[in-house]
Protein backbone atom coordinates (compact mmCIF):
# COMPACT_ATOMS: atom_id res chain seq x y z
CA UNK A 1 0.00 0.00 0.00
CA UNK A 2 1.53 3.23 -1.12
CA UNK A 3 1.71 6.32 1.38
CA UNK A 4 -0.85 8.66 1.50
CA UNK A 5 0.41 11.64 -1.18
CA UNK A 6 1.69 14.27 0.95
CA UNK A 7 0.60 18.09 -0.84
CA UNK A 8 4.21 20.15 -1.21
CA UNK A 9 4.40 22.90 0.70
CA UNK A 10 5.13 25.32 -1.84
CA UNK A 11 1.81 24.22 -3.11
CA UNK A 12 -0.12 24.47 0.00
CA UNK A 13 1.43 27.81 0.94
CA UNK A 14 0.47 29.36 -3.03
CA UNK A 15 -3.33 28.20 -1.98
CA UNK A 16 -3.18 29.81 1.33
CA UNK A 17 -1.96 33.23 -0.72
CA UNK A 18 -4.47 32.48 -3.10
CA UNK A 19 -7.44 32.49 -0.73
CA UNK A 20 -6.22 35.46 0.92
CA UNK A 21 -6.03 37.87 -2.06
CA UNK A 22 -9.45 36.68 -2.84
CA UNK A 23 -10.79 37.65 0.53
CA UNK A 24 -8.83 40.93 -0.07
CA UNK A 25 -9.86 41.63 -3.47
CA UNK A 26 -13.54 40.76 -2.30
CA UNK A 27 -13.26 43.29 0.45
CA UNK A 28 -12.33 45.94 -2.13
CA UNK A 29 -14.71 45.34 -4.60
CA UNK A 30 -17.04 46.19 -1.92
CA UNK A 31 -15.43 49.16 -1.03
CA UNK A 32 -15.52 50.65 -4.47
CA UNK A 33 -19.20 49.62 -4.64
CA UNK A 34 -20.51 50.92 -1.24
CA UNK A 35 -18.31 53.78 -1.06
CA UNK A 36 -15.70 54.50 2.06
CA UNK A 37 -16.27 53.72 5.50
CA UNK A 38 -18.04 57.07 7.82
CA UNK A 39 -14.55 58.79 8.88
CA UNK A 40 -13.96 57.43 12.50
CA UNK A 41 -16.15 53.73 12.11
CA UNK A 42 -14.97 51.10 13.97
CA UNK A 43 -11.68 52.99 14.46
CA UNK A 44 -9.75 54.27 17.41
CA UNK A 45 -10.50 57.72 15.59
CA UNK A 46 -14.21 57.42 15.92
CA UNK A 47 -13.52 56.50 19.85
CA UNK A 48 -16.92 57.44 21.78
CA UNK A 49 -18.53 58.22 18.81
CA UNK A 50 -21.63 56.42 19.34
CA UNK A 51 -23.78 53.90 17.50
CA UNK A 52 -24.65 55.40 13.97
CA UNK A 53 -22.41 58.09 14.56
CA UNK A 54 -19.31 60.24 13.15
CA UNK A 55 -17.24 62.62 12.78
CA UNK A 56 -17.90 65.36 9.78
CA UNK A 57 -16.03 68.47 9.42
CA UNK A 58 -18.62 71.38 10.06
CA UNK A 59 -16.50 74.32 9.04
CA UNK A 60 -13.37 74.89 7.49
CA UNK A 61 -11.30 77.64 6.44
CA UNK A 62 -8.03 77.02 4.02
CA UNK A 63 -5.31 77.53 5.67
CA UNK A 64 -2.38 80.00 3.89
CA UNK A 65 0.36 81.85 4.76
CA UNK A 66 -0.07 84.78 6.32
CA UNK A 67 1.19 87.78 3.73
CA UNK A 68 3.36 90.72 5.57
CA UNK A 69 -0.29 92.62 5.41
CA UNK A 70 -2.42 90.60 7.04
CA UNK A 71 -0.07 89.74 10.06
CA UNK A 72 -2.24 91.32 13.40
CA UNK A 73 -1.89 94.88 13.69
CA UNK A 74 1.07 96.33 16.50
CA UNK A 75 1.94 95.59 19.14
CA UNK A 76 0.71 91.99 17.93
CA UNK A 77 3.58 91.84 15.60
CA UNK A 78 6.91 92.39 16.44
CA UNK A 79 10.06 91.97 14.70
CA UNK A 80 10.69 88.44 15.02
CA UNK A 81 7.54 87.22 16.70
CA UNK A 82 4.00 87.06 16.70
CA UNK A 83 0.88 86.95 18.96
CA UNK A 84 3.39 86.87 22.48
CA UNK A 85 0.97 87.13 25.33
CA UNK A 86 -2.51 87.21 23.42
CA UNK A 87 -5.46 86.26 23.43
CA UNK A 88 -7.27 85.61 19.82
CA UNK A 89 -11.38 85.36 19.75
CA UNK A 90 -13.09 84.31 16.68
CA UNK A 91 -16.26 83.36 15.50
CA UNK A 92 -17.40 80.68 13.14
CA UNK A 93 -20.27 79.56 11.00
CA UNK A 94 -20.98 75.79 11.19
CA UNK A 95 -22.90 73.81 9.03
CA UNK A 96 -23.69 70.47 10.48
CA UNK A 97 -24.85 70.32 14.30
CA UNK A 98 -24.15 67.45 16.73
CA UNK A 99 -23.95 66.89 20.41
CA UNK A 100 -19.57 66.94 20.77
CA UNK A 101 -17.34 68.78 18.77
CA UNK A 102 -13.45 68.99 17.86
CA UNK A 103 -11.09 71.53 17.13
CA UNK A 104 -8.47 71.56 15.09
CA UNK A 105 -5.24 74.00 15.16
CA UNK A 106 -3.01 74.24 11.73
CA UNK A 107 0.73 75.66 12.11
CA UNK A 108 0.97 74.36 8.04
CA UNK A 109 3.19 77.51 7.00
CA UNK A 110 5.00 78.04 10.63
CA UNK A 111 8.94 77.23 10.66
CA UNK A 112 8.80 77.53 14.44
CA UNK A 113 6.16 75.77 16.39
CA UNK A 114 2.81 77.14 17.74
CA UNK A 115 2.54 76.61 21.46
CA UNK A 116 -1.28 77.37 22.28
CA UNK A 117 -1.72 77.84 26.23
CA UNK A 118 -5.37 77.65 26.75
CA UNK A 119 -8.46 77.82 24.36
CA UNK A 120 -11.98 77.87 25.23
CA UNK A 121 -15.09 77.65 22.97
CA UNK A 122 -18.56 79.38 23.38
CA UNK A 123 -21.64 80.61 21.94
CA UNK A 124 -21.31 84.29 20.63
CA UNK A 125 -23.52 86.92 22.20
CA UNK A 126 -27.10 87.07 20.35
CA UNK A 127 -25.78 83.75 18.17
CA UNK A 128 -24.11 86.26 15.77
CA UNK A 129 -21.16 86.81 13.33
CA UNK A 130 -18.22 88.62 14.17
CA UNK A 131 -18.61 89.74 17.81
CA UNK A 132 -16.18 89.64 20.97
CA UNK A 133 -18.92 88.38 23.56
CA UNK A 134 -19.95 85.79 24.57
CA UNK A 135 -23.22 84.18 25.82
CA UNK A 136 -23.05 84.12 29.88
CA UNK A 137 -22.81 80.27 30.89
CA UNK A 138 -21.86 78.63 27.45
CA UNK A 139 -18.21 79.18 27.69
CA UNK A 140 -15.91 75.34 27.98
CA UNK A 141 -12.70 74.87 28.09
CA UNK A 142 -10.47 72.78 25.35
CA UNK A 143 -8.22 70.13 26.25
CA UNK A 144 -5.50 68.04 24.04
CA UNK A 145 -4.82 64.61 25.77
CA UNK A 146 -6.04 66.16 29.18
CA UNK A 147 -3.83 69.09 29.09
CA UNK A 148 -4.78 72.80 28.74
CA UNK A 149 -2.20 73.42 26.45
CA UNK A 150 -0.51 71.89 23.17
CA UNK A 151 2.18 72.88 20.90
CA UNK A 152 1.60 72.53 17.17
CA UNK A 153 4.75 71.34 15.61
CA UNK A 154 6.18 72.82 12.51
CA UNK A 155 3.60 71.76 9.82
CA UNK A 156 1.44 70.21 11.38
CA UNK A 157 -2.05 70.43 12.71
CA UNK A 158 -3.48 69.36 16.75
CA UNK A 159 -6.76 67.96 16.80
CA UNK A 160 -8.57 68.56 20.24
CA UNK A 161 -9.96 66.20 22.82
CA UNK A 162 -13.84 65.65 21.58
CA UNK A 163 -16.02 67.56 24.05
CA UNK A 164 -19.51 67.36 24.74
CA UNK A 165 -20.82 70.95 23.58
CA UNK A 166 -24.29 70.84 21.31
CA UNK A 167 -24.29 72.55 18.15
CA UNK A 168 -27.12 73.42 16.20
CA UNK A 169 -26.94 73.56 12.34
CA UNK A 170 -26.10 76.82 10.99
CA UNK A 171 -25.25 78.47 14.39
CA UNK A 172 -21.85 80.37 15.01
CA UNK A 173 -19.31 79.19 17.38
CA UNK A 174 -16.96 81.37 19.61
CA UNK A 175 -13.22 79.76 20.09
CA UNK A 176 -10.76 82.01 21.65
CA UNK A 177 -7.20 81.06 22.39
CA UNK A 178 -4.01 82.11 24.25
CA UNK A 179 -0.68 82.16 23.30
CA UNK A 180 1.57 83.31 25.92
CA UNK A 181 5.10 83.03 23.93
CA UNK A 182 3.10 83.63 20.60
CA UNK A 183 5.33 81.89 17.33
CA UNK A 184 8.93 82.54 17.49
CA UNK A 185 8.75 83.88 13.73
CA UNK A 186 6.24 85.83 11.74
CA UNK A 187 5.53 82.84 9.52
CA UNK A 188 1.98 82.47 10.87
CA UNK A 189 -0.47 80.16 9.33
CA UNK A 190 -3.89 81.94 8.84
CA UNK A 191 -6.58 82.50 6.90
CA UNK A 192 -6.86 86.13 5.70
CA UNK A 193 -10.12 86.95 3.33
CA UNK A 194 -12.22 85.63 6.51
CA UNK A 195 -15.42 88.70 5.88
CA UNK A 196 -15.82 88.02 9.49
CA UNK A 197 -14.28 90.05 12.74
CA UNK A 198 -11.75 88.58 15.02
CA UNK A 199 -10.35 89.94 18.00
CA UNK A 200 -6.70 90.12 19.72
CA UNK A 201 -5.90 91.73 23.41
CA UNK A 202 -2.68 91.11 25.72
CA UNK A 203 -3.15 88.86 28.65
CA UNK A 204 -5.13 85.65 28.85
CA UNK A 205 -8.77 86.21 28.55
CA UNK A 206 -10.02 82.97 27.26
CA UNK A 207 -12.42 82.67 30.47
CA UNK A 208 -13.94 86.35 29.85
CA UNK A 209 -17.63 86.96 28.84
CA UNK A 210 -16.54 89.99 26.59
CA UNK A 211 -13.03 91.23 25.61
CA UNK A 212 -13.23 95.44 26.10
CA UNK A 213 -10.70 97.42 24.46
CA UNK A 214 -9.65 94.57 22.44
CA UNK A 215 -8.11 95.04 18.42
CA UNK A 216 -10.49 94.07 15.73
CA UNK A 217 -9.58 92.81 12.42
CA UNK A 218 -11.19 90.72 10.16
CA UNK A 219 -8.36 87.30 9.31
CA UNK A 220 -9.23 84.39 10.60
CA UNK A 221 -5.79 83.10 12.60
CA UNK A 222 -4.69 79.07 13.72
CA UNK A 223 -8.20 77.65 13.50
CA UNK A 224 -8.63 75.64 10.43
CA UNK A 225 -11.09 73.12 11.24
CA UNK A 226 -14.48 72.16 13.51
CA UNK A 227 -15.70 68.84 13.13
CA UNK A 228 -19.17 67.98 14.97
CA UNK A 229 -19.90 64.04 15.60
CA UNK A 230 -23.44 63.93 13.44
CA UNK A 231 -25.53 61.10 12.60
CA UNK A 232 -24.40 58.55 10.19
CA UNK A 233 -25.81 59.73 7.44
CA UNK A 234 -24.89 63.40 7.84
CA UNK A 235 -21.82 63.95 5.06
CA UNK A 236 -20.21 66.94 3.47
CA UNK A 237 -19.66 68.81 0.52
CA UNK A 238 -16.19 70.53 0.05
CA UNK A 239 -16.08 73.63 -2.38
CA UNK A 240 -12.87 74.18 -4.26
CA UNK A 241 -12.29 77.76 -5.50
CA UNK A 242 -11.36 81.06 -5.72
CA UNK A 243 -12.12 84.60 -4.62
CA UNK A 244 -15.26 84.17 -5.64
CA UNK A 245 -16.27 81.27 -3.12
CA UNK A 246 -13.79 82.88 -0.80
CA UNK A 247 -16.43 85.67 -0.85
CA UNK A 248 -14.86 88.80 -2.14
CA UNK A 249 -17.54 91.67 -2.07
CA UNK A 250 -19.58 89.59 -0.18
CA UNK A 251 -20.94 91.77 3.58
CA UNK A 252 -18.53 91.28 6.66
CA UNK A 253 -20.06 89.19 9.33
CA UNK A 254 -23.45 88.65 6.49
CA UNK A 255 -22.52 85.09 6.01
CA UNK A 256 -23.93 85.75 2.43
CA UNK A 257 -20.70 84.14 0.29
CA UNK A 258 -22.58 81.95 -2.64
CA UNK A 259 -21.17 78.89 0.33
CA UNK A 260 -23.10 80.24 3.09
CA UNK A 261 -26.25 81.40 0.85
CA UNK A 262 -25.99 77.82 -0.75
CA UNK A 263 -26.32 76.38 2.81
CA UNK A 264 -29.11 78.15 3.04
CA UNK A 265 -30.92 76.61 0.45
CA UNK A 266 -29.39 72.79 1.70
CA UNK A 267 -30.69 73.74 4.90
CA UNK A 268 -34.00 74.25 4.07
CA UNK A 269 -34.95 71.20 2.76
CA UNK A 270 -35.65 68.31 4.92
CA UNK A 271 -34.07 66.19 2.11
CA UNK A 272 -30.30 67.61 2.43
CA UNK A 273 -30.99 69.59 5.75
CA UNK A 274 -28.03 67.46 7.47
CA UNK A 275 -25.39 68.58 4.57
CA UNK A 276 -22.33 70.21 5.86
CA UNK A 277 -20.63 72.55 3.74
CA UNK A 278 -17.07 73.67 3.58
CA UNK A 279 -15.63 76.33 2.12
CA UNK A 280 -12.01 75.60 0.95
CA UNK A 281 -11.33 78.74 -1.08
CA UNK A 282 -8.93 81.31 -1.02
CA UNK A 283 -8.24 84.45 -3.34
CA UNK A 284 -6.00 84.50 -5.79
CA UNK A 285 -5.73 80.38 -5.94
CA UNK A 286 -5.37 78.31 -9.06
CA UNK A 287 -5.70 74.95 -9.85
CA UNK A 288 -2.30 74.51 -11.74
CA UNK A 289 0.47 77.23 -9.87
CA UNK A 290 0.82 78.51 -6.52
CA UNK A 291 -0.71 82.06 -5.60
CA UNK A 292 -2.31 82.71 -2.27
CA UNK A 293 -1.89 79.50 -1.11
CA UNK A 294 -1.21 76.27 -2.72
CA UNK A 295 -2.35 75.27 -6.27
CA UNK A 296 -5.29 72.97 -6.32
CA UNK A 297 -3.08 69.75 -7.16
CA UNK A 298 -1.18 70.56 -4.24
CA UNK A 299 -3.59 70.72 -1.61
CA UNK A 300 -6.17 68.16 -2.61
CA UNK A 301 -5.57 66.01 -0.59
CA UNK A 302 -5.15 68.40 2.50
CA UNK A 303 -8.04 70.30 2.17
CA UNK A 304 -10.76 67.66 0.47
CA UNK A 305 -9.87 64.41 0.45
CA UNK A 306 -8.68 64.17 4.05
CA UNK A 307 -11.73 65.79 5.07
CA UNK A 308 -13.71 64.06 7.64
CA UNK A 309 -17.34 62.84 6.03
CA UNK A 310 -16.93 64.35 2.42
CA UNK A 311 -19.06 63.26 -0.07
CA UNK A 312 -19.35 65.48 -2.97
CA UNK A 313 -16.78 68.27 -4.29
CA UNK A 314 -18.09 71.49 -5.95
CA UNK A 315 -14.70 72.35 -8.52
CA UNK A 316 -15.07 76.75 -9.52
CA UNK A 317 -11.78 76.65 -10.18
CA UNK A 318 -9.89 77.94 -13.39
CA UNK A 319 -10.08 81.99 -13.93
CA UNK A 320 -6.69 83.06 -12.29
CA UNK A 321 -5.06 80.19 -14.58
CA UNK A 322 -6.44 82.00 -17.36
CA UNK A 323 -6.41 85.49 -16.15
CA UNK A 324 -2.55 85.23 -15.14
CA UNK A 325 -1.36 83.39 -18.27
CA UNK A 326 -0.30 85.89 -21.25
CA UNK A 327 -2.57 87.00 -23.50
CA UNK A 328 -1.22 85.10 -26.19
CA UNK A 329 -2.59 82.63 -28.56
CA UNK A 330 0.12 79.92 -27.51
CA UNK A 331 -0.18 81.17 -24.07
CA UNK A 332 -4.00 80.76 -23.50
CA UNK A 333 -3.67 77.20 -25.77
CA UNK A 334 -1.18 75.89 -22.92
CA UNK A 335 -3.02 77.47 -20.22
CA UNK A 336 -6.84 75.80 -21.64
CA UNK A 337 -5.14 72.45 -21.89
CA UNK A 338 -2.92 72.39 -18.87
CA UNK A 339 -6.29 73.59 -16.65
CA UNK A 340 -8.25 70.70 -18.32
CA UNK A 341 -5.80 68.31 -17.53
CA UNK A 342 -5.65 69.25 -14.11
CA UNK A 343 -9.36 68.71 -14.00
CA UNK A 344 -8.89 65.06 -15.48
CA UNK A 345 -6.22 64.92 -12.29
CA UNK A 346 -8.90 66.23 -9.57
CA UNK A 347 -11.67 63.88 -10.69
CA UNK A 348 -9.42 60.61 -10.89
CA UNK A 349 -8.19 61.66 -7.23
CA UNK A 350 -11.17 62.26 -6.04
CA UNK A 351 -13.20 59.28 -7.51
CA UNK A 352 -10.59 56.87 -5.77
CA UNK A 353 -11.75 58.03 -2.94
CA UNK A 354 -15.86 57.76 -3.68
CA UNK A 355 -15.96 61.23 -3.74
CA UNK A 356 -18.21 62.85 -6.65
CA UNK A 357 -17.00 65.65 -8.37
CA UNK A 358 -19.36 68.35 -10.26
CA UNK A 359 -17.87 70.69 -12.28
CA UNK A 360 -18.92 74.83 -12.44
CA UNK A 361 -18.37 76.52 -15.53
CA UNK A 362 -16.07 80.00 -15.15
CA UNK A 363 -17.87 82.70 -14.80
CA UNK A 364 -17.24 85.77 -17.11
CA UNK A 365 -13.85 88.67 -16.64
CA UNK A 366 -15.39 91.22 -19.74
CA UNK A 367 -14.58 95.00 -18.49
CA UNK A 368 -12.19 93.56 -16.35
CA UNK A 369 -8.90 95.69 -16.28
CA UNK A 370 -6.32 92.67 -15.26
CA UNK A 371 -8.00 90.08 -16.98
CA UNK A 372 -9.89 91.47 -20.01
CA UNK A 373 -7.58 91.85 -23.56
CA UNK A 374 -8.44 93.14 -26.33
CA UNK A 375 -7.81 90.18 -28.71
CA UNK A 376 -9.71 88.13 -26.38
CA UNK A 377 -7.33 85.85 -26.29
CA UNK A 378 -8.33 85.07 -22.28
CA UNK A 379 -11.91 84.61 -23.26
CA UNK A 380 -11.67 82.10 -25.91
CA UNK A 381 -9.79 79.93 -23.32
CA UNK A 382 -12.60 80.47 -20.91
CA UNK A 383 -15.14 79.62 -23.58
CA UNK A 384 -13.16 76.38 -24.48
CA UNK A 385 -12.55 75.39 -20.43
CA UNK A 386 -16.51 75.58 -20.04
CA UNK A 387 -17.35 73.54 -23.47
CA UNK A 388 -15.16 70.51 -22.09
CA UNK A 389 -16.90 71.14 -18.54
CA UNK A 390 -20.33 71.09 -20.15
CA UNK A 391 -19.44 67.78 -22.15
CA UNK A 392 -21.12 64.72 -20.13
CA UNK A 393 -18.80 62.18 -19.13
CA UNK A 394 -15.77 64.90 -17.74
CA UNK A 395 -17.63 65.65 -14.36
CA UNK A 396 -20.12 63.70 -12.58
CA UNK A 397 -22.67 66.66 -12.74
CA UNK A 398 -22.18 69.96 -14.36
CA UNK A 399 -23.24 73.31 -12.50
CA UNK A 400 -23.70 76.53 -15.19
CA UNK A 401 -22.70 79.36 -13.08
CA UNK A 402 -21.78 81.15 -16.33
CA UNK A 403 -25.15 80.68 -17.37
CA UNK A 404 -26.32 81.61 -14.44
CA UNK A 405 -24.39 85.31 -14.15
CA UNK A 406 -23.80 86.09 -17.58
CA UNK A 407 -25.43 89.44 -19.49
CA UNK A 408 -27.27 87.39 -22.23
CA UNK A 409 -26.70 90.62 -24.62
CA UNK A 410 -22.90 90.68 -23.80
CA UNK A 411 -22.38 86.68 -23.08
CA UNK A 412 -18.64 87.99 -22.21
CA UNK A 413 -19.44 90.17 -19.44
CA UNK A 414 -21.46 89.56 -16.08
CA UNK A 415 -25.04 91.36 -15.59
CA UNK A 416 -24.25 94.87 -14.43
CA UNK A 417 -26.38 94.28 -11.16
CA UNK A 418 -24.47 91.69 -10.04
CA UNK A 419 -21.27 92.54 -9.81
CA UNK A 420 -19.40 94.46 -7.00
CA UNK A 421 -17.60 97.25 -9.97
CA UNK A 422 -14.52 95.54 -11.26
CA UNK A 423 -16.57 92.84 -13.76
CA UNK A 424 -15.12 90.01 -12.17
CA UNK A 425 -16.25 89.74 -7.87
CA UNK A 426 -19.53 89.13 -7.47
CA UNK A 427 -21.78 91.33 -5.11
CA UNK A 428 -24.18 89.61 -2.64
CA UNK A 429 -27.09 89.54 -4.95
CA UNK A 430 -24.63 88.08 -7.47
CA UNK A 431 -23.40 84.98 -5.31
CA UNK A 432 -27.64 84.44 -4.38
CA UNK A 433 -27.81 84.02 -7.37
CA UNK A 434 -25.13 81.09 -8.03
CA UNK A 435 -26.26 79.62 -4.96
CA UNK A 436 -29.51 78.56 -6.32
CA UNK A 437 -27.73 77.47 -9.86
CA UNK A 438 -26.42 74.96 -7.55
CA UNK A 439 -29.24 72.06 -8.31
CA UNK A 440 -30.46 70.55 -4.72
CA UNK A 441 -31.24 66.91 -6.81
CA UNK A 442 -27.26 66.47 -6.75
CA UNK A 443 -26.99 65.83 -2.89
CA UNK A 444 -29.68 63.54 -1.95
CA UNK A 445 -28.63 60.55 -2.43
CA UNK A 446 -25.36 59.48 -0.77
CA UNK A 447 -26.35 58.28 2.81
Amino acid sequence: MKPPRRTPFATLLGTVVLVLVLAVSASALTALVTGPAPAGAGTAAGAGAGAGRHWVNTWTGMPQLTEPANLPPAPYTGDKSVLVDTTLRQTVRVTAGGPRIRLRFSNAYGDTPLPLTAVTVALPRGGRAGVGAVEPGSLRRVTFAGRDSVTVPVGAQMVSDPLDFELRPGSELTVTAYTARGQASLALTSHPGSRTTSYLVHGDHTRDADLAGATAVDHWYLLSDVEVLAPGRTRAVALVGDSLTDGRGSTTNGNDRWPDQFYDRLHSSPATADIAVLNQAAGGNRVLNDGLGPNVLARLDRDVLSRSGVAWLILFEGVNDIGTADATPEAQRAAADDLIAGYRQIVVRAHAQGIRVYGATITPFGGNTQYDDPAGEREAARQRVNAWIRTPGHFDAVIDFDRAVRDPEAPGRLLPALHVGDWLHLNPAGYRVLAAAVPEGLFRHAS
